[in-house]
């Protein structure tokens, strides 16, 4: 168990770049696609059962959930993209207020991407990519849902993403379950690099 993120307790919401909170401390984003399971890994890297909403409907988080830690820094939520049932003029409100977050905000340290690991590097992956590229952002992805496929499949997907990655500098990826917690202790390590701990 990591006491360090244990700590982690809700602060706010954010509905648009004005409600965001007061830039104070570092901050690590989680962001993925709607199904990969983002709210679960960020309950099991904080050790808690529910600081994180899971549902079982997709794409029910719309706001960006700021959770703070006991020294002043800070995890992340953002809106699961690649939502279904949502009117495409919201979701373009949605597209635009995660990429000025992620493009624009100066206490940003790293950008941790959870996909599923049976559908890695989706079209929305890959824009979030692009948006952590453009301002040089390390990002860090877990291929969630390892324990759904056989281990040397999950190798494979591993290998073959990081190739496909290769060309992007300050991208790290490894194997992750949420489940079992399979890949915790290398998620903290890089996590905590980031916040300075």
């Amino acid at each position: 168990m990591n006491h360090y993120f244990q700590q982690a307790s809700f602060l706010q919401s954010a509905t648009t770049r004005n409600t965001l909170p007061p830039e104070g401390g570092l901050e690590i984003a989680f962001a993925g696609r709607s199904n990969a399971g983002k709210s679960s890994v960020i309950n099991v890297v904080c050790s808690q059962k529910s600081l994180a909403r899971t549902s079982k409907t997709p794409g029910r988080t719309q706001l960006i959930n700021f959770f703070r830690l006991n020294d002043g820094h800070f995890l992340v939520d953002l809106p699961g993209y690649g939502y279904a049932k949502v009117p495409e003029a919201i979701r373009l409100e949605w597209q635009k207020f995660i990429e000025s977050y992620l493009v624009e905000r100066n206490t940003l340290r790293g950008l941790v991407l959870v996909m599923d690991i049976r559908h890695p590097l989706t079209d929305y992956d890959q824009t979030m990519l692009q948006w952590a590229y453009r301002r040089q952002l390390p990002v860090h992805i877990l291929l969630n849902k390892a324990d759904k496929i056989a281990r040397g499949a999950a190798g494979n997907v591993l290998l073959k993403v990081r190739k496909e990655l290769a060309d992007l500098h300050g991208v790290s990826v490894q194997t992750f379950s949420a489940l079992n917690k399979t890949g915790l202790d290398t998620c903290w390590a890089v996590a905590e690099g980031w916040l300075g701990h």
